[in-house]
């Protein structure tokens, strides 16, 4: 590496705001929203999305466009490289990605406080609240944010060891050949979300002074990072909560209220530690990706609105308005923000349009093209399984009585 290349210690700290970005509705809606998938189909279904998405990451990354144009966001990026058409398909979902994932951190936040502080306060304060104090963090840009994640995200991790400490007396046993594969089928959008991380792969190559292979590096690290913690979450509340249960402290009953997996945990677990715990986690890791995904949305504002808008807090209203009145207006929204942005919105911006740059760039019949027409495929079958949903035509819910015959022993 040249001279100029950035040193290990700015790749490893920009490798966490990846992190950062992936660590937080998902990793607590994963275990809720899989399941009653079964362990095995989860685990194997959320590396092969983790690894899928980690390389429509590194598509998007390499673009030569995003080197030559340092102030550029998605939006103007996908117009030059996929015309007007492009432009304007990334500008809805990045709409749906941005505004919904910061009404699923305000919700999520919400309902974690208000069911497990002694306080009691309505979901709606607790969520006014925690606006405010996120939205703040959020605001600082970029340098800020990459200085003070690292702080956020090593409280993170202590409070993520100490959940996994505290919850391994608590494992039962696990029937690992039970599973229904239908239902992980309903799960796809949510897994898409759980490891997204691309919109701010355009502040990524920026802070990397665009060198490919630190920008490459920060990814596969900061992803990975990020993967392992979701999984080995995943798997310790799938052997901790019973999928279903008469007292309704169960990963489906948890499913049908939509809430994080800490809600039904701290009933189960009464301990004050573990209470204490597991609202620092909760907050933490949906914090650091409220920052992470506000500069993102900031970032996208001021591209798509140009010179129309030069008022910097007109842009700020913009980003952060609409996502708190929809939080207000629907408290119970979590999980279903997360299967929309990852259905809607992930799916199409950085599955389908970076496969389609593969194919627009790869030679007739070419490995590339082959796996650009292969990522259309996929994540257009994303889009179709939760556009069913959302229309009523695809109803796929808990086999509450498969599950029941394969209780924790």
């Amino acid at each position: 590496m040249g001279d100029d290349s950035p040193s290990t210690g700015k790749v490893i700290t920009t490798a966490l705001i990846v992190t950062g970005n992936m660590v937080g509705a998902g990793i607590l809606a994963l275990p809720i929203n899989l399941g009653p998938s079964g362990l095995l189909p989860a685990v194997l279904g959320a590396v092969a999305v983790w690894a899928v998405m980690t390389c429509t990451g590194i598509i998007i990354a390499r673009q030569p466009f995003l080197a030559q144009n340092s102030d550029a966001d998605l939006p103007t990026f996908f117009e030059e490289v996929l015309g007007p058409a492009g432009k304007w398909f990334s500008v809805a979902a990045n709409l749906i990605i941005l505004y919904g994932l910061l009404t699923a951190y305000l919700a999520g936040v919400a309902s974690v406080a208000a069911s497990s502080v002694s306080i009691h306060l309505p979901d709606w304060a607790w969520l006014l609240l925690y606006f405010c104090a996120a939205t703040l963090l959020a605001s600082f840009g970029s340098v800020v944010m990459r200085k003070g994640n690292a702080v956020l995200m090593t409280v993170m991790w202590l409070l993520f060891g100490a959940l996994l400490v505290l919850v391994v007396p608590h494992f039962r046993g696990l029937d690992l050949r039970a599973g229904d594969v239908r239902f992980f089928t309903s799960g796809l959008p949510i897994l898409v979300t759980a490891f997204n991380f691309h919109n701010v792969v355009p502040t990524i190559c920026r802070t990397l002074n665009n060198d490919r292979r630190a920008v490459t590096r920060a990814i596969w690290l900061g992803s990975g990072i990020g993967a392992a913690m979701t999984l080995l979450w995943t798997v310790a509340v799938m052997f901790t909560l019973p999928m279903e249960a008469p007292d309704g402290v169960s990963i489906i009953a948890a499913f049908k209220a939509g809430v994080p997996a800490t809600v039904p945990l701290v009933h189960l677990i009464p301990s004050p530690i573990f209470i204490k715990a597991s609202i620092g986690f909760a907050v933490v890791a949906m914090t650091t990706s409220y920052m992470a995904t506000g500069v993102a949305l900031l970032s996208f504002l001021k591209d798509v609105t140009g010179k129309r808008v030069r008022s910097g807090a007109v842009i700020w209203l913009m980003a952060f308005i609409p996502p708190l009145g929809i939080g207000l207006l629907y408290p119970n929204i979590f999980l279903k923000a997360l299967n929309i942005v990852g259905g809607f919105g992930v799916g199409t911006l950085f599955g389908i349009l970076p496969g389609v740059l593969l194919i627009r760039q790869g030679r007739a019949g070419s490995r590339t093209r082959r796996m650009g027409w292969l990522l259309v495929g996929v994540f257009a079958c994303v889009l179709l399984v939760e556009l069913a949903q959302e229309t009523g035509m695809l109803a796929i819910s808990p086999d509450v009585e498969y599950w029941s015959r394969h209780i924790y022993q």
